[in-house]
């Protein structure tokens, strides 16, 4: 088994890690970036991005995550495809462990494990993820401009998410399986006051219909859970509003988080509760959730560790 040592040690490699790694790189701290099991995070899933500066045309999600690698590792960056399954950061330097059994040592450790979107878990909706199914709004409302998409939930985000498709869509309908909504009280006063959105109660997406040639959603198949009638609604888009997951649970016990288990960090900064670890990205921000804040807030995690670095040696 191998073991690695660095004075920042970063685990994901998503816009955060591939931002911290670069940033690590350029002040000479020889960071390792270990990938995780999605390398590129959640925009490798991602078609078309037309909102990172930089990109005059719109560019693959897949594609903007391999130019930050590229970059990370231009710049000095050692890229090791594995998952961390254990932590050990009850002192410094803290420890990792991979899945495979090899040993990551730190003497900062930035976490930038990102967050994982919650989906209904149908073959269909996973069919057509980034072919119409999406669980960004403002990552791809732009595309259904003159459209008519729908919802999925019945939360705040939901809520958010069908006002916010409201600016480009031509109609948002919004599909609940409960007859009210969770939502905070003004939100969803908005949501009814809005003549492009109608509200579907006590229903679930039964199939997502579309076609292969080229592929695309064109339908979705409801349920109502009351009477077990289906019927069929003509839509372009499917956006699924039911949460996202941080991806934290080997950090339980150790970095202190809130009631939905996102990474808590300390006001205008990426440090978290323990000296010398600081978290980046989706896996503390759950406001914004877009790669540019994840991307800035690597930035700052790198630049904390550098200072702490030089404050310790």
């Amino acid at each position: 088994m191998a073991e690695y040592k660095t004075k920042v040690l970063i685990i994901g490699s998503g816009a955060a890690g591939y931002t911290a790694g670069i940033y690590a790189a350029r002040a000479n701290l020889e960071p390792i970036i270990v990938a995780g099991m999605q390398p590129g995070g959640q925009l490798t899933i991602t078609t078309d991005i037309e909102n990172f500066p930089g990109f005059p045309e719109p560019v693959g999600g897949g594609e903007l995550m391999d130019r930050m690698r590229e970059q990370a590792e231009h710049v000095g960056v050692k890229l090791i495809s594995d998952t961390i399954a254990k932590v050990d950061f009850s002192k410094r330097p803290f420890v990792c462990y991979g899945d495979n059994g090899d040993k990551y040592i730190g003497e900062t450790v930035i976490v930038a494990t990102g967050a994982s979107a919650r989906w209904l878990g149908m073959e269909s909706e996973k069919k057509f993820q980034g072919f119409g199914v999406s669980a960004c709004a403002t990552c791809d409302g732009f595309f259904y401009r003159n459209r008519k998409v729908c919802v999925i939930g019945g939360g705040n985000t939901a809520v958010e998410e069908a006002i916010y498709l409201t600016n480009f869509a031509e109609h948002v309908t919004l599909i609940h399986r409960r007859d009210e909504l969770r939502a905070e009280k003004v939100m969803q006063e908005r949501l009814f006051k809005n003549p492009k959105v109608t509200v579907i109660w006590d229903s679930v997406i039964d199939e997502v219909l579309g076609t292969e040639e080229p592929l695309g959603v064109t339908a979705v198949r409801l349920k109502n859970v009351k009477t077990g009638e289906t019927s069929n609604l003509d839509v372009e888009g499917v956006f699924v509003a039911i949460g996202h997951k941080p991806n934290t649970d080997i950090f339980e016990g150790s970095l202190e988080m809130d009631d939905e288990k996102y990474l808590i960090t300390a006001p205008d900064s990426t440090a978290t509760n323990i000296e010398g670890i600081y978290a980046a990205g989706d896996v503390q921000d759950k406001k914004y959730r877009q790669a540019v804040t994840a991307a800035g807030t690597g930035c700052m995690a790198a630049l904390e560790a550098d200072r702490f670095l030089a404050l310790h040696e």
